[in-house]
């Protein structure tokens, strides 16, 4: 088993309708920036807990569960909207950081998150750092009357239970599910990681932590010129990091290429690009000690 080397605890605060679970590092301090960290489609919050392990220096660590994910409820929701992500953010940082800046670091969907957050309300950020918030491949408006078909007919088919996630007999079963899935990630961080993925539900299996509404197509289609529009009132310096292994090519098999993701990032005033060798989409569990490198250096 993984052995822990900064302990957290945990902090329940009421956003918006929903209590939000958020996993604590540290303590505040008033020369300490608070940094906050944002976690992917399907993660969590305590996934950030090698990273943390490996920073050289003691920081104040803010990291929630999104709404739907680990110990947060999804509140009645059966499916989800990335500005509800934006508005949880914002109410989150009243709470933690009412009147200081913060440095906000988020992976794949809570980098995403963050870029958003970060050109909408620069003002609350001092540095960003995105790992592998790629975005997604660009649509055309003549995709919508199918997009809106699409999203019905998977609204459909999680009311039926056709998209419940699959529970598992132990805990064990969640960790080797996560080293399938991710075949770098070793024995010890799997087996500690399961038991914050997972839950041991009324009839003694183990269930995700991650509500299956979140497999739900977005109703509206990505729009690239908007996007844009955000990006370029990005402010403060940003790091982009990203993982030898591309993920992109897997995912969309050429209709979105890291080419073309670089090519937004000229629409961020001050951004810097770098790269984490033998390394999967997954970085904060590959090269925890490389990753936590990194943003401490970009995070003076």
């Amino acid at each position: 088993m993984y052995q822990v080397k900064r302990i957290s605890h945990s902090e329940f605060v009421p956003i918006r309708n929903l209590t939000y679970h958020v996993q604590v590092w540290g303590e505040p301090a008033a020369d300490k920036t608070p940094l906050v960290l944002l976690h992917g489609w399907m993660d969590v919050a305590a996934s950030y807990q090698f990273v943390v392990d490996a920073l050289s220096h003691s920081r104040y660590v803010i990291a929630p569960d999104w709404r739907g994910y680990g110990q947060t409820s999804a509140g009645g929701a059966d499916n989800f909207w990335f500005p509800d992500y934006l508005a949880d953010l914002d109410f989150l940082l009243d709470h933690y950081a009412p009147q200081a800046q913060v440095d906000l670091v988020g992976h794949s969907m809570g980098g995403n998150v963050a870029m958003l957050y970060a050109g909408v309300r620069p003002e609350r950020i001092r540095r960003l750092v995105n790992l592998e918030g790629f975005g997604m491949a660009a649509t055309t408006p003549d995709e919508a009357p199918g997009r809106y078909a699409k999203w019905m007919d998977e609204l459909k088919r999680l009311h039926r239970g056709e998209l419940d996630l699959k529970a598992y007999e132990a805990v064990s079963g969640v960790a080797r599910r996560l080293m399938k899935t991710n075949p770098r990630l070793g024995q010890d961080k799997a087996n500690w990681l399961a038991q914050h993925w997972a839950h041991e539900n009324a009839q003694g299996k183990w269930s995700i932590l991650g509500n299956p509404s979140h497999k739900i197509s977005n109703a509206q289609l990505y729009r690239v010129d908007e996007l844009l529009e955000i990006y370029q009132r990005i402010s403060m310096p940003m790091l982009s990091v990203e993982a030898s292994d591309n993920s992109l090519e897997l995912w969309w098999k050429g209709k979105f290429t890291l080419a073309e993701f670089h090519e937004r990032l000229k629409s961020v005033p001050q951004v810097e690009i770098a790269r984490i060798e033998d390394a999967g989409h997954m970085m904060h569990h590959d090269q925890p000690e490389i990753l936590a490198a990194l943003i401490e250096r970009f995070l003076p």
